[in-house]
């Protein structure tokens, strides 16, 4: 059920003329957008927030071709966050001759965690998302999908870190949220499509080509690019989206933004996971499953360097939070049984074979895996960084769930359980899927000395952690090879 709030005059969504959500804009035309108030801010919000956007010169068009501009106007809901992205996306399309209704999603931030969260700036968020609207008359909406994102998102984030995963939360709002449960909050309202600021290019078939799939293509800022975390959409959930910025990189859009005479226009871009705010993830962490102490084993000599606070609050190839003196340290391996980690100063000096993985929950956006599987690239990580690699797919017993081993033609040394791996042909982001903690003998070289005291029961006679000597010279003779294991049990 959509929930919706705004605090000033509205009219209820409930109230819109209900009809096909999607429409097939190439070739019908669309029914006219029904009527809304004009939206003024209230003068509780500060000049510094309110502005008046002023003439625009005839020069934006070549920042247009992402937005669909030789279309007949289109009904758009836009995703505003109060950024600078989302805040220019809805000027570009505004620009085009599109009819444009924003909506702020509110996913987080309940009366009973006010005090947790009191330092988060939604609010502030939503006053900048009001003032861009109200440049240009376009109505904002305000909708609740706090269930929805605990439900979908959150909840399955805390039982990864309690399982040692280490989840991506931005893939599974993009999929589960902003493109899932918002989009089938407002079926039936006559949307043609639903807007975004993602830095990702889709590319949608012409009129007489229909039965063909959308295509998700990399963005031309390939640092900023978040083809990614838009890596698990389905076909059905591409088919209905913009993305105004998908042909221009990051500086052009800053440029834009002053350009329009946003009240965001020099804004910080934001940072970490969405719904967290300014609270540290540890926090959040240690709000939701709690701490449990354990402790640290160098990987290559079992020494007892000191104590943690819980196997969830780390991820493989992690350096900082481990408070360690004579760094830098890295976690290399966990286990999870007997919440223990191990580390090393020497992360990068193993030839530890990390070229190959797998991974499961597969989702092709096409509905079809690629039919060349040896011509690939991979991402294992939002950045601009590639791998050359190749699958071979793998069908579980029951023929149901499909996994696949990855070949990727470099050392990576952060590959994590949990975190997803994207795909892509050429320039085309083809799906994704969910990297897998079975490496077989791929894994850290932990020694059988630190893999025996992982396993004691009675940990507290393991006495006082050693001190720390400087880094040895030549690291890989520090164990003798006849004490490595690739396991940790």
């Amino acid at each position: 059920m959509l929930r919706v709030a705004v605090r000033w005059n509205w009219r209820p969504m409930a109230s819109l003329p209900l009809t096909r959500f999607f429409t097939n804009h190439h070739h019908h035309t669309l029914n006219p957008s029904p009527s809304f108030p004009s939206f003024n801010l209230s003068s509780s919000y500060s000049s510094a927030v309110a502005h008046t956007s002023p003439p625009l010169s005839g020069d934006l068009y070549p920042y247009l071709r992402c937005s669909m501009p030789h279309s007949s106007p289109l009904r758009v809901a836009v995703l505003l966050s109060g950024g600078v992205d989302s805040s220019v996306a809805l000027r570009l399309l505004h620009a085009a001759g599109h009819s444009c209704t924003a909506f702020y999603l509110k996913i987080w931030f309940q009366e009973d965690f006010e005090n947790f969260w009191s330092e988060c700036p939604w609010e502030e968020d939503l006053n900048y998302a009001k003032a861009v609207c109200n440049q240009v008359e376009v109505p904002l909406e305000v909708v609740h999908l706090t269930d929805e994102y605990w439900n979908n998102v959150v909840s399955y984030i805390i039982e990864e870190y309690r399982c040692g995963r280490t989840p991506n939360p931005d893939v599974l709002c993009n999929t589960r949220i902003k493109f899932g449960a918002f989009m089938d909050a407002i079926n039936g309202m006559g949307f043609d499509y639903v807007a975004s600021g993602h830095y990702a290019n889709v590319i949608h078939p012409c009129a007489d080509q229909m039965d063909e799939p959308s295509v998700l293509e990399l963005s031309p800022d390939m640092v900023k690019d978040q083809t990614y975390f838009l890596s698990h959409l389905s076909q059905s959930q591409l088919k209905q989206l913009l993305f105004p910025l998908g042909c221009i990189p990051k500086d052009e859009v800053r440029r834009l933004a002053t350009k329009f005479d946003l009240p965001n226009k020099d804004r910080k871009d934001s940072q970490g996971i969405c719904f967290l705010g300014k609270i540290k993830f540890s926090e959040f962490v240690a709000r939701q499953i709690g701490e449990r102490e354990g402790i640290i084993l160098e990987a290559e000599t079992g020494d007892f360097l000191g104590r943690h606070r819980g196997f969830w609050f780390y991820t493989i190839g992690q350096r900082h939070g481990l408070r360690l003196p004579g760094g830098p340290w890295y976690v290399v391996e966990k286990d999870i049984k007997n919440n223990v980690i191990f580390v090393s100063r020497n992360y990068f000096s193993f030839d530890k074979r990390r070229r190959v993985f797998r991974v499961g929950s597969l989702k092709w956006i096409s509905g079809l895996p690629p039919s060349h599987l040896s011509q690939l690239h991979c991402k294992v990580r939002h950045g601009p960084g590639f791998y050359n690699c190749s699958m071979q797919m793998e069908v579980e017993r029951d023929g149901q769930d499909a996994s696949a081993v990855v070949h990727i033609s470099e050392d990576d040394q952060g590959l994590a359980a949990g975190q997803f791996a994207a795909f892509y042909e050429g320039r085309t982001c083809i799906g994704s899927g969910v990297i897998l903690e079975s490496w077989d003998d791929q894994s850290f070289p932990v020694c059988a000395k630190a893999l025996e005291i992982a396993k004691m029961e009675d940990k507290s006679k393991i006495g006082n952690p050693v001190k720390i000597k400087v880094k040895p010279d030549n690291p890989e003779v520090v164990c003798d090879s006849t004490e490595l294991s690739s396991k940790t049990s």
